[in-house]
């Protein structure tokens, strides 16, 4: 991760889940950038990464809460630039034909294009642009809930920023990390990124329609990724002609389930 990130730094208002009267997308790009910092010892940049991990996991912990409470499974979905999260989630949403309510939380540098793509397809998406910011954060995301308006016993998408680096570290406060790998990228990603993988609870090997033309070994690529954690579950899929996407929503639904179950349990008490 970056040593110092100030993404949101400046947003220094309560968090809570209520109504903003501003537009559906939220620009981080104004004012101060979070930024590298040269100059400063290392124990005074251990200091400060610590001190922002804290404040963004007091963040992520409220996040949580108000999901479970709710009951709103909550996905991060994580991968470099150009994995096909965005085709993915359209993809997804299109194939679960409003089988229950779909909320999406966007985040990108610059440019809403990908919300556009969302909202295309009858779903509410919320635009967060994080200019010189490299991920998306608990407080970032718990200030566009308000927009969201998501409702309870839904499931919620988080698509944050194209990186396999800084995201690893900020917990949004989802039930789920989805790391999506695409076969272009080499099966050696997992070992050049093992913070992402060995934070992920599932592995989405996109793009398996493009295997016929590349030097790409699948079982390499998967025995990669449980070098570093043992415990993360795979799926194969090819998001473009559809192939093994019935047991990606069928994982989907099985966490939904099972989600609702806590919720109710949380209401019960």
């Amino acid at each position: 991760m970056c040593t110092v990130c100030g993404c949101g730094e400046n947003e220094e208002q309560g968090h809570e889940h209520h109504e903003h009267a501003h537009s559906y997308d939220h620009d981080y790009s104004k004012g101060e950038a979070g930024v590298h910092v040269a100059g400063l010892s290392q124990s005074r940049l251990v200091s400060i990464e610590q001190d922002i991990l804290a404040k963004n996991n007091s963040y992520a912990d409220a996040n949580r809460g108000y999901f479970a409470q709710h009951g709103i499974l909550t996905l991060n979905l994580v991968s470099s630039p150009g994995a096909g999260k965005t085709t993915l989630l359209t993809k997804t949403i299109e194939a679960l034909d409003s089988a229950f309510p779909i909320s999406v939380i966007e985040g990108d540098q610059q440019t809403a294009n990908d919300a556009k793509r969302i909202r295309a397809t009858g779903v509410k998406a919320v635009q967060i642009n994080t200019g010189k910011g490299c991920h998306l954060d608990g407080h970032m995301i718990g200030h566009a809930m308000g927009d969201l308006k998501v409702k309870d016993q839904s499931l919620l998408f988080i698509e944050n920023v194209g990186n396999l680096v800084c995201p690893a570290a900020f917990d949004l406060g989802e039930a789920h990390k989805v790391v999506i790998l695409s076969t272009p990228e080499g099966e050696d990603k997992p070992l050049k990124y093992p913070d992402m993988f060995h934070a992920a609870d599932l592995m989405i090997l996109n793009k398996t329609d493009l295997l016929p033309y590349l030097d790409f070994d699948v079982q390499a690529c998967i025995n990669n990724a449980r070098r570093v954690n043992p415990g993360i579950k795979v799926l194969q899929l090819s998001a473009t002609t559809g192939e093994g996407m019935d047991n990606w929503l069928n994982w989907i639904k099985a966490a939904r389930e099972f989600s609702l179950i806590g919720s109710l349990s949380i209401g019960e008490a």
